[in-house]
């Protein structure tokens, strides 16, 4: 890594430290959603049903990730804080405490979701001949959870101690390994969707393995005690909690639009599954400069630099929109050739092929969005972000309601709900931008009150 960005020109003060950071969580973000991918390629030679089964489950898996992602991220921003001030004991004392905690709602998730499993799949509009797929894709991946949420936490402990790459060598081995495990249990040892599943418990629990082993000797050599505390556990999850409420509308957002593509036929819902999954491996790409820039603008507010926070964020939103005209192109070039490795099926084809415009398009708009939302994370603005994106949520459920039932014919319908999507990404820029240009979010100092 050292050696790439001594080769690289840069004509800008900060994009030294946003690319040594940006660099190797790119590909450390971008491995999740190509093993999804890849998923989704060897569960398509199940059939149309089993890939619509992948997509429901998959969706209920990331909700409840999502409205725990406050492990990695609030994470990430209390301990670059503590590291920008100098009190690193503190801050891998926040990590400890942070991974005990993921390790408590991981135990939660799996008692509450396995009963309520046909329940949550009915709720996503699954059809008779998907349901079964999704149901057991979901029990036997819920069983992931607790590992999954540990490796959040123990990601945001590196990250806010300036550490990306440590992430990148376990990110891309968990998902090497995933996908291997797959497309073994799948296509050779003929499991079907369980085989699929089985793989990411295998995998995310080795990657969790992993993380406890690096923060416990980070720990040991800080000389901070490896017991939870009563006071740790309430400080993160109360820190945690408006970045729950964020991430409880965010994934409302993904959900209403799973119901409702599931509800335009099968074929809407499969193709669907492919194009959430092309757009979440480019948004997952921008989101390398928004976590960088949650490191870089803690580490810079917890030093009391609040004119480098600022010509950072600037730096990082220009790197946003150039990703988003890049990846706008990209997606208008492989357009044609997308759906070969996941269908053969002409309809799901053609409603893959016409919802990709709109991904394409809304590239700009969504590298804006990540990195403010990155920066704004960093600076510890949970509140406002909670506020914003319950905002956004309700500006976008009248048009994902309206747009794909007024549509004539599935198509349509099909490329009004993404359309719906692109809406709720322009509110969200719009809000997050009036927020970074004013002054309410630079609080400086160790800790933010």
């Amino acid at each position: 890594m050292p050696q790439i960005l001594s080769a690289v020109p840069f004509r800008h003060r900060h994009d030294r430290e946003i690319f040594a950071l940006a660099i190797p969580t790119f590909f450390a973000l971008i491995s999740e959603p190509l093993f999804l991918l890849t998923d989704s390629a060897i569960v398509g030679t199940l059939g149309t049903q089993a890939l619509g089964g992948l997509g429901v489950a998959g969706q209920v898996l990331l909700t409840l990730v999502a409205v725990c992602i406050f492990l990695a991220y609030g994470t990430t921003a209390a301990v670059a804080r503590r590291f920008g001030a100098g009190d690193v004991p503190g801050g891998v004392r926040d990590g400890v405490d942070g991974m005990w905690l993921a390790v408590l709602l991981g135990a939660v998730a799996v008692a509450v979701g396995w009963p309520l499993g046909p329940v949550l799949v009915d709720a996503l509009g699954a059809s008779a001949d998907v349901a079964p797929y999704a149901l057991t894709y979901l029990r036997i991946s819920l069983l992931s959870t607790p590992f999954l949420l540990v490796v959040m936490a123990g990601t945001g402990v590196l990250r806010g101690l300036q550490d990306a790459r440590t992430p990148l060598l376990v990110a891309v081995a968990s998902y090497v390994g995933n996908a291997a495990l797959c497309a073994v249990f799948v296509l050779v040892l003929d499991w079907g969707i369980a085989g699929s599943a089985w793989s990411t418990v295998i995998a995310q629990g080795s990657a969790a393995f992993w993380y406890a082993a690096m923060v416990v000797r980070a720990a040991r050599r800080e000389g901070v005690s490896l017991a939870p505390t009563a006071a740790g556990l309430r400080s993160s999850a109360s820190a945690g909690f408006a970045l729950f409420l964020r991430s409880v509308s965010m994934r409302v957002v993904a959900l209403v639009t799973t119901a409702v593509a599931a509800r335009l036929g099968d074929a809407s819902i499969a193709a669907h599954q492919v194009s959430y999954n092309i757009w979440a491996l480019l948004v997952f790409a921008m989101d390398a400069i928004a976590i960088a820039g949650q490191s870089i603008v803690g580490r810079y507010l917890g030093a009391g630099d609040v004119r480098g926070t600022r010509d950072a964020t600037r730096r990082m939103v220009e790197w946003g929109v150039m990703l988003g005209l890049v990846f706008t192109a990209l997606v208008f070039l492989v357009m044609p050739w997308a759906w070969i490795p996941f269908t053969s099926d002409p309809e799901v084809r053609t409603l893959i092929t016409a919802s990709l415009v709109v991904v394409a398009l809304m590239q700009p708009l969504s590298g804006v969005t990540m990195v403010l939302d990155g920066v704004l994370m960093g600076a510890g603005d949970q509140r406002y972000l909670a506020w914003a994106s319950l905002w956004t949520m309700l500006a976008f459920l009248p048009f994902a309601l309206v747009l794909p039932w007024s549509a004539n014919g599935s198509v349509w319908g099909l490329v009004g709900l993404w359309t719906a999507f692109a809406v709720w990404i322009l509110a969200r820029t719009l809000t997050l931008g009036a927020r970074a240009r004013g002054t309410a979010w630079l609080v400086t100092g160790a800790s933010r009150p």
